[in-house]
């Protein structure tokens, strides 16, 4: 059976890597942007793409959102959440106090703004990842550091400065697994997404979408305004629910927003995570040691 090929958020050594490599028996493809990705996942050079969609501090990451609501009609099948640790990864000849420049991703310098405070003299710059900034920092002569993960810091020989620098300890990040055509089958265990646009902004008009779900006894989780990017004012409305769009009361729900609202955009049905994710996290990590101590072991008994 050939593996899937499934894009994340490069390159090696990214939070979405660390993510990609809970999964079983796909080939992970390194993606420049999220828009690379989320348009290799709908023009078929993907199979599917794992993204981040939100984290505990920062929020929405509103490149993905966008992209799913407004760019590609696409499904969200699986999510996984992943505990999300920080560290200031610099060169081995880098001192802390020496440190001119931060490089990283613009959602992980945000998680930890409270620690780079301290660097006063240190400025931040944005990269397009975690682990881009790792291989800038990495390639550089400059007393530089990066924002970014330990498998990072491993890939691109930098060490630790500073570790777990995030603001809040239970920082973590939801990624969600896309792809074209296929629905998850429910599992009883289920969450589904949709975005209702509305054909005019008028009193009680949120009431009444919110009002549906409520009469239906449906949990709505996450409810966030997105702006349609056609006026000023205009906004759409994601949100999440539990259930599944098997389920009768679910789709008798969907079928009445769809009747009554301009548009209702159906973003996935999908398992809710539960603990495996993480333990399978665990179990990726061992094994990458246990690679490495066995290519070490190999290579010491390299001769002249």
């Amino acid at each position: 059976m050939v593996p899937s090929r499934v894009g994340y958020l490069g390159p090696q050594g990214s939070f979405s890597h660390e993510a990609v490599a809970t999964l079983d028996d796909v080939e992970p493809v390194a993606c420049a942007s999220l828009a690379d990705l989320l348009g290799g996942v709908a023009d078929g050079t993907l199979d599917k793409g794992l993204v981040p969609l939100e984290n505990a501090i920062e929020g929405t990451v509103s490149a993905t959102i966008d992209g799913l609501v407004f760019d590609h009609d696409l499904f969200i099948e699986l999510e996984i959440v992943l505990p999300i640790r920080l560290h200031l990864l610099a060169r081995p000849q880098t001192a802390l106090g020496e440190v001119e420049q931060i490089w990283s991703y613009v959602h992980a310098l945000a998680q930890c703004r409270t620690f780079l405070r301290t660097l006063s003299r240190a400025t931040t710059v944005e990269t397009t990842s975690t682990s881009e900034a790792a291989r800038e920092v990495a390639s550089s002569d400059q007393p530089w550091a990066a924002v970014g993960s330990a498998m990072a810091g491993e890939l691109f020989g930098l060490v630790a400065l500073a570790s777990d620098i995030e603001d809040h300890p239970d920082n973590v990040t939801r990624f969600v697994l896309v792809g074209r055509d296929v629905i998850t089958p429910p599992t009883g265990h289920d969450r589904t997404s949709i975005v209702c646009f509305q054909d005019a902004d008028r009193p009680g008009s949120l009431y009444a979408i919110l009002g549906r779900f409520a009469a239906r006894d449906i949990n709505l989780t996450k409810l966030e305004s997105r702006p349609t990017k056609r006026a000023l004012g205009d906004y759409c409305f994601v949100i999440e629910f539990e259930g599944h769009v098997a389920d009768d009361i679910v789709a008798d729900c969907l079928a009445d927003l769809q009747a009554h609202l301009a548009r209702v955009k159906f973003l996935g049905s999908y398992p809710v995570t539960g603990v495996e994710a993480a333990d399978r996290r665990e179990e990726v990590v061992e094994a990458r040691k246990a690679a490495a101590a066995w290519i070490a072991s190999i290579r010491a008994r390299i001769r002249p």
